[in-house]
């Protein structure tokens, strides 16, 4: 065996735009990747944007960044940042990932790419073009690297399940269910685009069609606001998920509460699906079923390192769910971690997406989710919203 010190990785300089929920976990994920995976590149935290020079400078020592910035544009413009990360609101996303891509930078970005259909296009062309020109770029639907996700994928690739007949999945939340929870920007469309359908939709449209391979093609839907007003935040810098202190003057709430929808494959599977912020007691419940001709898989993100899985080929006498434990170094990026049985958390997630642009961006591969596959999840959104406007069925295709 080689004595001589093992050669330091060629660097990967990340600069990222926001520094609140989202900006947290990837900041989590850029300091611990190369500590667990072995990585082609390694990733270095250059740079921090906020607008706020105090509250980004304390977010900057608080989560290992080097250095910040106030105005994205000098931050997209550093020669020592190679990748531009954006955690920042959908209305924001498409004017910085175009500037980044302009300057040759790799762009991770937050889901959903962008508010609308036209600013997703836009934003899949400039994309592509780049790609043209060695730059990449990823959408952050990070739930596809939960181990139990991505063996779910496996498992349908395989044929285990067979064709795959029909789909239900769910997402689940309550923290807005109390009237008195400020007005915050993920409850203004021009900011969010949407609701419960764009933040936390977004999430299961993806994970479904990741899952079964398949596109939706059709959706009848409906959105419902529950409550229409809310108060406004004593100050602009209120927690991301409402917090902070309020006034007595209120604003409009002016996107959707909850959405419900049923979809069609490309295939000719069926699937049911509903993404709610007023499911009281629910924090953070992600559901998917999918039922094939040969069995099923079930995945629930409240007991995330379990997928349950149903082989129809099996004697009745003994055919049942069968609960897997995902957490054997075989397992889907389970091999970096802890021993078999140590579970892993929300976090690794945004790990294991790290991990794979990391590797992407070495290899010069295009790296998934692409701006592509955000545009076709902003296209099921869209339709899903126009469907409840015309109460009509949608087409989800260009």
């Amino acid at each position: 065996m080689s004595t001589e010190p093992r050669p330091p990785h060629a660097e990967l300089r990340i600069g990222m735009v926001g520094h609140a929920f989202m900006g947290a976990a990837h900041s989590q994920a850029w300091r611990s990747a190369h500590r667990f995976f072995d990585l082609p590149l390694r990733p270095v935290m250059r740079v921090l944007g906020g607008r706020d020079q105090q509250r980004v400078d304390e977010a900057a020592e608080r989560l290992g960044w080097e250095s910040t910035e106030t105005d994205w544009r000098r931050l997209v413009e550093r020669d020592d940042v190679d990748l531009v990360d954006i955690c920042t609101p959908g209305d924001t996303h498409t004017e910085i990932a175009l500037a980044a891509l302009a300057a040759g930078k790799h762009v991770l970005c937050e889901k959903p790419l962008a508010n609308t259909v036209a600013d997703a296009e836009t934003l899949a062309a400039a994309a592509e073009e780049a790609a043209t020109r060695g730059v990449l770029t990823m959408v952050g639907f990070t739930y596809r690297r939960v181990p139990a996700i991505a063996l779910a994928r496996q498992l349908v690739a395989e044929g285990r399940i067979g064709t795959v007949h029909q789909v239900r999945a769910q997402y689940l939340q309550d923290w807005i269910v109390d009237p008195t929870v400020p007005l915050s920007w993920r409850l203004q469309k021009e900011k969010a685009g949407s609701g419960a359908l764009g933040d936390i939709g977004a999430h299961i449209i993806d994970m479904v069609q990741f899952v079964t391979g398949d596109a939706i093609a059709s959706v009848s839907g409906h959105l419902q606001t529950f409550v229409s007003e809310r108060p406004i935040a004593a100050s602009s810098t209120a927690g991301s998920l409402g917090g902070g202190g309020t006034t007595t003057e209120t604003g409009p709430v002016t996107v959707d509460d909850a959405a419900v929808f049923i979809a069609t494959f490309a295939s000719g599977a069926l699937g049911v699906f509903e993404a709610t912020r007023f499911a009281t007691g629910r924090k953070n419940a992600i559901r998917i079923e999918v039922n094939g001709s040969r069995g099923s898989l079930a995945f629930d993100f409240e007991d995330m390192n379990v997928l349950h899985f149903h082989d129809a080929t099996e004697p009745e006498a003994t055919a049942g769910f069968r609960r897997i434990l995902v957490t054997e170094p075989t397992h889907p990026y389970v091999e970096a971690w802890w021993p078999a049985g140590h579970g892993l958390g929300y976090e690794h997630g945004f790990t294991h997406q790290v991990v794979d642009l990391v590797r992407a961006v070495a290899a010069g591969d295009p790296p998934t989710p692409s701006f592509s596959d955000g545009l076709q999840v902003q296209r099921v959104l869209d339709a899903v919203e126009t469907s409840s406007h015309t109460r009509t069925w949608q087409e989800t295709t260009a």
